[in-house]
């Protein structure tokens, strides 16, 4: 089952390196996002991933906010809505990571540059005006998928600015006994190729993605507050903990309705 699927995962990989070659420079955008959504679907049938939506549906022109766990959490994103991601600059470097990241509407940012990240903020801005997503992963990093960390209020000042709404999307990964699944987890010293390994080793995992409605940012609502709005969303849909030294809301007992302090209207 492994040989199978690394073979299958090299292929599919040289599959997207010729769509983005041969068939991007031809295509529309829109078309481009129906190419991903359907590379990132398959993607996750490769990898033995089974995708489960909750919640809303994504609207378009918002900007989504996440809990970060896995390189897998953008494929998970993209097999529903195709967004346009904000990463880190060195994955630019990266090789043919970066280039394929770079061709499907990647914004890149680099991090403690303030001339740069106002760059990206007003990219990110006229992508969300365009109706299309962004999403973000706002704790800056990724952990095992059992903790939310903190998120950084600065990441979601362009949908503030342009008075586009936030999109709150609890991701978490589950074994097919609904437990929670340690191999997708891209976190601490684990190497890229390791995470991978993990991945096809497991037989059958579950990526869960539960969906806020949209929070509107049109009254000019204070970023820092939004963030914890956000991530309380988070915590309470996930059920994890909030990490060490948090403000977070306490997450409700199992059956409780949880009704945050700024819920979407």
């Amino acid at each position: 089952m492994r040989a199978w699927r690394y073979l299958r995962l090299g292929l599919h990989l040289l599959y997207g390196v010729a769509t983005v070659a041969l068939v991007y420079p031809f295509t529309r955008r829109d078309t481009h996002r129906a190419l991903r959504r359907r590379w990132s679907r398959a993607l996750l049938r490769i990898l033995g991933i089974d995708l489960e939506a909750e919640g809303e549906r994504i609207t378009p022109g918002c900007l989504l906010v996440a809990n970060h766990i896995s390189w897998v959490d953008i494929f998970a994103i993209n097999a529903l809505a195709p967004a346009a991601f904000v990463s880190k600059a060195e994955v630019r470097a990266w090789p043919l990571i970066g280039w394929l990241a770079a061709k499907n509407d990647t914004i890149f940012l680099r991090r403690g540059s303030r001339g740069h990240a106002r760059i990206v903020n007003a990219e990110t801005a006229a992508r969300l005006e365009a109706g299309g997503n962004v999403a973000i992963f706002p704790e800056g990093t990724t952990t095992d998928g059992t903790e939310v960390l903190h998120f950084h209020a600065a990441l979601l000042q362009p949908a503030i600015a342009c008075g586009r709404p936030v999109q709150p999307l609890a991701l978490r990964y589950l074994n097919t006994d609904r437990g929670h699944n340690r191999a997708p987890a891209y976190d601490g010293d684990l190497s890229l190729g390791q995470c991978v390994a993990n991945i096809i080793a497991t037989r059958r995992s579950i990526v869960r993605i539960r969906i806020a409605p949209p929070h509107p940012t049109a009254d000019g609502i204070d970023r820092r507050i939004l963030a914890q709005c956000a991530r309380d969303w988070v915590l309470a849909a996930s059920r994890l903990a909030p990490a060490a030294a948090s403000t977070a809301e306490p997450k409700p007992a199992p059956g409780t309705p949880h009704r945050p302090r700024c819920a979407a209207r």
